[in-house]
């Protein structure tokens, strides 16, 4: 955490969430690359006046410059950097829920190397159509392993390889244990889903499979409140459609 006043100019970043703040102002959230999650406050941008109120959305790749002051910085600018991410539907929801994972889960300018990529990769592979289990799981997976709560994924709690046709059930802390089969209580998944999750050969069904894993691997960061995607997520349960979403954001 940088204390003294510094100009930072043409930043690549996000903007994860945005809130009104006093009368004609923005505090804002944004993930950039060489500062992780920054704290700025977008002063006048509700006025009706300025240019920077459609710029400063979710899923837009700007170049942002601010200036750093203690906890709150006070943005200078944004430009475009790039097309933005249109997703629609169950994907935008998506893409909102790995923003809401970001504000939970990081620290203000505690910058993490490579999360801003996979962040990219994630909103990549939202819009050209990767499975969306798929593209969640992996980002929940490396998210976690880039925050230094990795999980393992190749050997059990007695240092044993994974055999793919046996059952174990997943411990975040420790790993996993063999059982006897998939009703012995507690998060059981196959040893072919861990190591699918291990190797990245996740496939639309193994990543179904690991939902559950993921979802017990986050909570103990996340705590107890609710995630407010949560509630979005649930229309499109409500509606019938199938259950493919957030680990963490689904009913």
């Amino acid at each position: 955490m940088n204390s003294g006043p510094r100009d930072v100019t043409l930043e690549p970043g996000f903007v994860l969430h945005a809130r009104p703040y006093r009368d004609t102002s923005l505090l804002v959230e944004l993930l950039t690359r060489d500062h992780g999650r920054v704290g700025v406050v977008a002063r006048g941008v509700r006025s009706g006046r300025s240019r920077l109120a459609g710029l400063l959305q979710p899923l837009q790749p700007l170049a942002l410059s601010w200036r750093s002051r203690a906890e709150l910085g006070s943005l200078r600018g944004a430009e475009p950097a790039g097309r933005p991410f249109l997703l629609r539907g169950r994907r935008l929801v998506s893409g909102l829920y790995a923003n809401e994972l970001l504000i939970r889960l990081l620290g203000r300018e505690d910058p993490h190397p490579g999360l801003f990529e996979r962040y990219l990769t994630l909103l990549e592979g939202l819009a050209e159509g990767v499975s969306e289990p798929v593209a969640l799981r992996g980002f929940e997976r490396d998210l976690l392993a880039l925050l230094g709560y990795g999980l393992p994924l190749k050997r059990d709690t007695r240092d044993a390889p994974l055999v793919p046709d046996q059952w174990y059930r997943y411990d975040p802390a420790h790993g996993a244990t063999p059982v006897a089969g998939p009703q012995t209580g507690g998060v059981v998944v196959s040893g072919a889903t861990l190591l699918a999750l291990a190797s990245e050969s996740l496939t639309e069904s193994t990543a179904r499979a690991s939902r559950d894993l993921m979802r017990a691997a986050l909570k103990p960061h996340l705590g107890n409140r609710p995630l407010k995607t949560r509630e979005l997520y649930s229309r499109f349960t409500a509606r019938g459609e199938q259950e493919n979403g957030p680990s963490s954001g689904q009913p």
